[in-house]
């Protein structure tokens, strides 16, 4: 098991490249340098230096005109391919589990990150993404894998007033498939677009004609994003807004300090009040907010019109 040593001592980001690579050098596709290259982002020197190390790992690579391959008759790939493949029962445990963690904790993200690395995105999405959805998200997963432009059939505004179709270059999906993000062109941004209100998908044959411009917009850790300035917020957390916290929101972790005796300090930067505002005005009893004028207008406002 000389590779499962070697792999063991590898930062984990060049673990997922060499995966990610592996997973190419084994598809029904056949690939040259330059379209590997392309497609996972990597200089030719690096993919030549990966595929040297799978062959001094023991793997047998096959070359035929300008394409290269891994042969999965090699039995490092044969023992690798039981440790990744999933038997009919297996998946079907998989699915269960996945399915049943709650679709607003990261973990069903983190999972599914880490699978994509050994596993095919379609299936993946099949464990997350059900019923009408389900169609048009492997739809954009072809897109985003092929680097083609798609069109997204009567796709409904935010407040549902405008039903257009929208021409567009899909690069990213938000946690779980609920949102991906897209170069809109005739917008000429980055944009999310909600799965949910996509009628259809229709891939074109025409390739990205702006790679250079994708790029994900910022989403703070209440998971809601906005091209406006981002505001800082400062909290004062008790034990249990605390907990509720990290267990809703774990990317606010990193955000966290502690300041003794039961409490933590939050110093985060927002897209927006209303998913901060949503997480405090439950818990207006254990968060002091230390500054934060806009968070407190916001709540105000949001009181006043509840009746709070």
């Amino acid at each position: 098991m000389r590779y499962f040593s070697y792999i063991c001592i590898m930062d984990q980001p060049k673990i997922e490249r060499m995966l990610r690579l592996m997973k190419m050098l084994t598809a029904n596709t056949s690939y040259t340098v330059d379209d590997i290259a392309e497609r996972l982002d990597m200089s030719r020197r690096t993919i030549y230096r990966y595929i040297d190390t799978f062959r001094e790992a023991g793997f047998v690579i096959k070359k035929s005109d300008k394409y290269i391959r891994l042969d999965k008759e090699s039995q490092h790939f044969k023992d690798i391919s039981q440790l990744v493949h999933f038997t009919e029962e297996e998946a079907i445990i998989l699915k269960r589990a996945i399915e049943n963690i709650d679709d607003t904790n990261l973990l069903k993200q983190n999972l599914k990150r880490k699978l994509y690395s050994v596993y095919d995105n379609k299936i993946l999405a099949d464990t997350i993404v059900r019923g009408s959805n389900s169609s048009n998200v492997h739809a954009l997963i072809e897109a985003i894998e092929e680097r083609r432009q798609a069109i997204l059939h009567d796709y409904s505004s935010a407040h549902g007033s405008v039903v257009r179709d929208r021409r567009v270059e899909p690069f990213a999906f938000t946690t779980n498939y609920v949102q991906v993000w897209c170069y809109d062109a005739e917008d000429g941004r980055c944009k999310l677009f909600k799965s949910s209100r996509i009628g259809s998908v229709e891939l074109t044959e025409t390739p990205w004609e702006h790679k250079a411009d994708h790029h994900e917009g910022f989403i703070d850790i209440f998971r809601l994003h906005g091209e406006a300035a981002r505001t800082r917020v400062q909290l004062e957390l008790g034990l249990l807004a605390y907990n509720l916290l990290i267990e809703e929101y774990p990317l606010a972790e990193r955000d966290l300090k502690p300041l003794g005796e039961g409490r933590w300090l939050l110093d985060t930067e927002v897209a927006g009040m209303a998913g901060v505002g949503r997480f405090v005005v439950g818990l207006l009893d254990n968060i002091r907010i230390i500054d934060s004028p806009e968070l407190k207008a916001y709540l105000k406002e949001y009181m006043a019109k509840n009746a709070l």
